[in-house]
């Protein structure tokens, strides 16, 4: 089979590679469709993801959907030909996090596309992967395969939600409206968000995440509006913290009124990253972090599979494995593009 291969930055080699075979309790699914993510993107042009670095060939994607090809011994709930969503997340269910149901925080997690461990969970931007079968959520045939592979960064966007209680009523900003951005700004507004706005260096993204239910959309660089946001303590109830740079960082908190919340999904620069501290104390904010998802990944997929949040405004391009290096290219250029996905079959 042909996997398509990190080998160094801004580069990625479409190599062969052996075929894996499912053990017990694993099945082997024929990938069909996965989105590039920023930790990919990251990877690709930076040879790095936050704190971690790429040391080995490593194949990315964490995003993906196909169809079960081949059962495992003792796996009975899943038939070949199934169309599945893969959760990249393989947790042990053993450690003091799994058993207290913190299981994004598995001391033992084999998180697929990652190099956190060394040898590195080599990814799914192949052609067959094995899977615990309990990593793949049966989607409808009907349901297109990118639209299942939405079911990760969805996942991200509801567990970060969560850490936030009830919208309802609530005025919700979002900084930074890549694709995570975006989905933040969908789930937000059906979490019940009473006044939603979105903040982004790119027009082309706000449009995006007006199309996605932000009431109004601002450029960074209008640092008068940003400004009035921090005027007399504070506008917002929620300040969701996106775009993964200290600037925006700096932004929500100064946004944040005193006694509200900003949660923090994008992923920063690795080692120290400057943070106004002295304003979470001042304004007696709750400064939360949300890293990945845990059961949210089953609600994602059936969100997208009956059709209750939309994300087909968002996917953009489409590329074949053998134009991946051209698809990290596109995928980084947020003036054309959003979600990009590459197809293995």
């Amino acid at each position: 089979m042909f996997a398509a291969v990190l080998h160094e930055p801004k580069k990625i080699v479409i190599d062969q590679v052996e075929t894996p075979q499912p053990l017990p309790g694993q099945v082997q699914v024929r990938v069909h469709t996965g989105g590039i993510c920023g930790s990919d993107l990251s990877y690709y042009f930076k040879g790095k993801s936050g704190d971690f670095a790429v040391r080995e060939p490593f194949v990315l994607g964490h995003e993906v959907s196909g169809e079960i090809a081949m059962l495992g011994e003792g796996v009975t709930d899943l038939q070949v030909g199934q169309r599945v969503a893969v959760n990249p997340s393989l947790n042990c269910g053993e450690c003091r996090f799994c058993v207290k149901g913190m299981t994004n925080h598995c001391l033992n997690m084999r998180f697929m596309g990652s190099a956190s461990t060394f040898p590195h969970v080599q990814g799914m931007f192949r052609q067959f992967i094995t899977v615990a079968a309990r990593q793949c959520v049966p989607v409808p045939d009907a349901l297109d395969f990118a639209q299942a592979s939405m079911a990760e960064p969805l996942a991200v966007a509801l567990h970060a939600l969560r850490h936030a209680g009830s919208l309802v009523g609530a005025r919700v900003l979002v900084v930074g409206c890549g694709p995570i951005g975006c989905i933040l700004v969908a789930v937000a507004r059906r979490a019940g968000a009473h006044q939603l706005f979105a903040l982004d260096l790119s027009d082309k993204a706000l449009q995006k995440a007006r199309a996605m239910g932000a009431d109004e959309g601002t450029l960074a660089s209008d640092q008068e509006q940003i400004t009035r946001w921090s005027e007399r303590r504070g506008t917002f109830d929620v300040v969701i913290e996106a775009s993964g740079s200290p600037a925006g960082l700096e932004t929500a908190l100064r946004a944040a009124r005193a006694g509200g919340q900003v949660i923090q999904v994008g992923n920063l620069p690795a080692g120290q990253t400057p943070v106004a501290a002295n304003l979470v104390m001042a304004k007696e904010l709750r400064y939360q972090g949300s890293f990945r998802f845990t059961d949210e990944y089953a609600v994602a997929a059936d969100e997208i599979a009956t059709g209750k949040i939309d994300l087909r405004p968002l996917m953009t391009h489409v590329f074949p494995m053998a134009e991946a290096n051209r698809a990290f290219e596109v995928a980084l250029d947020r003036d054309q593009s959003m979600k990009v996905h590459l197809q293995f079959s």
